[in-house]
């Protein structure tokens, strides 16, 4: 690169993101911080703004998560960006078994408190990718990677499954309707809500998507976007757009859905 790499770190412990730009500083003189926040908010809207080369996200922040934020910045990341998608690198206090996840994705990862010899090895990678970075290849490397770890779950390695929902408990006042989860459409986030939408009605329950995915048999219903999941049998057909995304059709509702670049994957003829 004729341009110094330029980088991000999201990190809500003030020492520790101290502590990680001078190191940095000290095996990489010539990478350039441009920013380091505190919430993952920040994160995804910094890291949007300025387009760094890398972004350095912590998993545990208030508000998103790092993946949260990742997930965030693939999605709105524009699809005629000069700028690739940054590299990714995660900071876990997660044990061994987790790690494990980690590195089978091969997105690199580093563990707090965050050893120099452990963060040497990681510049030495990410300078290599550096070079690699742009093609439509990288970038559905990164996707995939991306895709594997939300699937997999980090965050609830060893914990139990929930009860899979077969209603859906809507209250209004002092009514509630009782809604079957086999006649929900799709589900979108709404702030601290969820809008249950079936082919007639629509309700609010006071519940974030993050709670209520686990919830839900997978195989059924599909996360398109990280607002938006849909019953795959309510989906009628697939367009794929210029952009990557994927808009969609659905049976008894005339609103289109969008699938991010994150999840065009799961639309492929057969």
């Amino acid at each position: 690169m004729n341009n110094p790499a330029r980088a991000l770190i999201a990190e809500d412990e003030p020492l520790l993101a101290a502590g990680l730009r001078a190191d940095l500083a000290a095996l990489w003189p010539a990478l350039n911080v441009v920013a380091s926040v505190g919430d993952g908010l920040q994160a995804s809207t910094q890291a949007l703004a300025l387009r760094p080369d890398i972004c350095f996200f912590d998993i545990r922040m208030p508000g998103y998560s790092g993946l949260e934020a990742a997930q965030a910045l693939a999605e709105d990341w524009p699809a005629d960006a000069t700028a690739p998608l940054p590299l990714l690198v995660f900071v876990t206090a997660y044990d061994d078994y987790a790690l494990q996840a980690f590195e089978a994705q091969a997105v690199d990862y580093l563990v707090k408190p965050v050893d120099r010899t452990r963060l040497a090895a990681c510049v030495a990678r990410l300078q290599a990718r550096l070079a690699q970075r742009g093609t439509p290849a990288a970038l559905e490397a990164t996707l995939a990677h991306l895709r594997g770890l939300l699937g997999g779950g980090a965050g609830g390695l060893g914990a139990a499954a929930p009860a899979r929902l077969e209603v859906i408990q809507a209250q209004v006042g002092n009514l509630v309707h009782l809604v079957p989860v086999d006649e929900v459409i799709y589900f979108e986030a709404a702030d601290k809500y969820v809008r249950v939408v079936t082919s007639a009605k629509e309700h609010l329950i006071r519940l974030s998507l993050r709670e209520l995915l686990p919830q839900l048999d997978s195989q059924r219903f599909w996360q398109v976007h990280r607002g938006t999941v849909v019953q795959a049998r309510c989906i009628a057909a697939a367009r794929r757009e210029e952009s990557g995304k994927v808009t969609l059709t659905l049976r008894s509702r005339a609103e289109t859905l969008t699938a991010s670049r994150l999840y065009a994957h799961l639309f492929k003829g057969m």
